[in-house]
């Protein structure tokens, strides 16, 4: 039987000073410098990853409603921002309440730094147009395999993708992407991405196993966590922390909570606010789905008991809907954040022994709860035709972008070094237009390549490709889609083989 230990759960070490003793702080002649010390390490990665470009972006990304000229309309930044604040306020009660002394040394600042950056950061892997991005990135990898596009000759070479390479493209995961973003692609100065701590990369990964994992038979999770060219960097995470593949970190389970809990209520809430349903109607539906259910009726009754004050007020339907909702989230979130604390209390010793299955809140009193907002938010929200439209129309963007972007990596010269010259004019401004960043970490030669695996070269390609298009924000992605359409001569991209 695995047991979990907190002092390697939260392994303060990071790459860099795993595989070199770590420098010394150099000592300051201002005395009124802080030092680096006033921070723990898990602060420094909180700290890292907030002041990163990735996180900017995602106020440009679908959380629901792409594109919404609603400026209070969630954007994938604010759920970031709230799954955040809800987890750093667990770890916060943890650590101060009925589990302090459990997790070690500083865990009251710890703790709640480290579930506050994986809050913050669980969603940067997500391409433009959220999980229908995900769809369309996936499909085109699918259109492609029939043209052999896994099938590679590089003049010393010959041979096709693994079937676990595939499956990094064909089952494309925004969750492995922001694993990768944070490892490979968001230097600071060095290789290893932001160089956050084991700990933090750990409870990041809230499916641990790879695409080849997953595809296989002994699969625990619906969804993978990470690709083939991380795959080293995560074993010796797992080594530095404990951990084994398929094996969660204690603090997964506690971010993935705190993700569903804002996406379950503040969807809804949204969803309200740009009066696609009513504050009746939600009430209407959790009455008729949860009447044997204390945890959902105490909710319901707080939550109708002030829309019923707030009616005799000289608010406007939309007024009354939009405070009641505003009520309505404080009162369900408080339920459900009790919950999920409630159930990793009672299943501590599960979760410490690698033997809890399931998420905390599917084993908590707020699951007839969660099964009837999950359903009105996939009724009433996911399925509206507004949303649809700009899915779709967000889908053939990223399609046709992806065209486009593949004849700018692959239309150059033989395959003597990943930066030869592109052979059409298309090709040089359709490559250029891929960020530096990630062009930089493609063109890094054989040899040079510190820590990398030595994948195929078209695997890197087809690598180049996501990087490139599930870093873009919505409205980039479809002014890219014009300016290359734009520049294009001849056919139609998006149906060209």
């Amino acid at each position: 039987m695995k047991e979990l230990k907190w002092d390697t759960l939260l392994n303060p070490k990071r790459f860099s000073n795993y595989l070199a003793p770590p420098k010394p702080e150099p000592e300051s002649k201002f005395d009124w410098l802080m030092s680096e010390k006033s921070r723990t390490e898990q602060e420094r990665d909180y700290d890292r990853i907030l002041f990163s470009t990735p996180v900017r972006r995602m106020a440009s990304k679908t959380q629901v409603f792409p594109l919404d000229k609603n400026i209070s309309i969630r954007t994938r930044l604010t759920h970031s921002h709230e799954v955040a604040n809800l987890a750093r306020s667990i770890g916060t009660f943890l650590t101060h309440g009925k589990f302090k002394g459990k997790f070690g040394e500083d865990a009251e600042r710890n703790v709640p730094a480290v579930l506050g950056a994986v809050g913050l950061a669980h969603d940067l892997g997500n391409p433009p147009f959220g999980h229908s991005g995900e769809d369309a990135i996936r499909s085109w990898f699918r259109r492609k395999m029939a043209d052999g596009i896994f099938n590679y000759d590089d003049g010393k070479n010959k041979g096709c993708l693994t079937a676990a390479q595939q499956n990094d493209f064909l089952e494309f995961e925004g969750n492995a992407q922001a694993l990768r973003l944070l490892m490979r692609l968001q230097h600071v100065g060095q290789s290893h991405g932001l160089k956050l701590t084991f700990g933090t990369l750990a409870s990041l990964m809230k499916y641990p196993e790879s695409s080849e994992t997953h595809a296989g038979k002994k699969n625990k999770f619906k969804k993978f966590g990470y690709f083939q060219s991380e795959k080293d960097l995560v074993k010796t995470v797992f080594e530095q922390t404990g951990l084994e593949e398929s094996i969660r970190h204690p603090l997964a389970f506690i971010m993935e909570a705190c993700d569903d809990i804002a996406y379950l209520v503040i969807d809804a809430e949204d969803a309200i606010k740009k009066q696609i349903a009513s504050f009746a109607d939600l009430m209407a539906w959790l009455e008729s789905r949860t009447k044997d259910d204390p945890p959902s009726q105490h909710v319901i009754g707080l939550a109708k008991k002030d829309y019923e004050e707030y009616s005799a007020g000289k608010f406007t339907p939309a007024e009354l809907n939009d405070i009641s909702m505003q009520k309505f989230r404080v009162y369900a979130i408080h339920m459900m954040v009790s919950a999920a604390v409630n159930s990793f209390e009672q299943n501590y010793d599960k979760i410490m022994s690698a033997q809890f299955t399931g998420s905390l809140l599917s084993n908590s009193h707020a699951k007839k709860f969660e099964d009837a907002i999950r359903k009105f938010d996939l009724e009433y929200a996911y399925k509206h035709k507004s949303v649809l439209a700009l899915e779709t129309q967000g889908y053939n963007a990223i399609n046709g972008i992806m065209d486009m972007l593949w004849e700018g990596i692959i239309s150059r010269k033989p395959y003597e070094e990943k930066a030869s010259k592109r052979t059409t004019p298309f090709a040089k401004y359709a490559y250029s237009r891929i960020s530096d960043n990630y062009r930089r970490v493609f063109e890094i030669r054989t040899g040079e390549r510190e820590n990398y695996p030595e994948l195929p070269l078209r695997y890197y390609e087809l690598q180049l490709l996501t990087d490139m298009v599930s870093g873009m924000a919505d409205n980039y992605a479809l002014d890219l889609y014009d300016d290359l359409n734009k520049h294009y001569v001849g056919a139609s991209v998006v149906n060209r083989k």
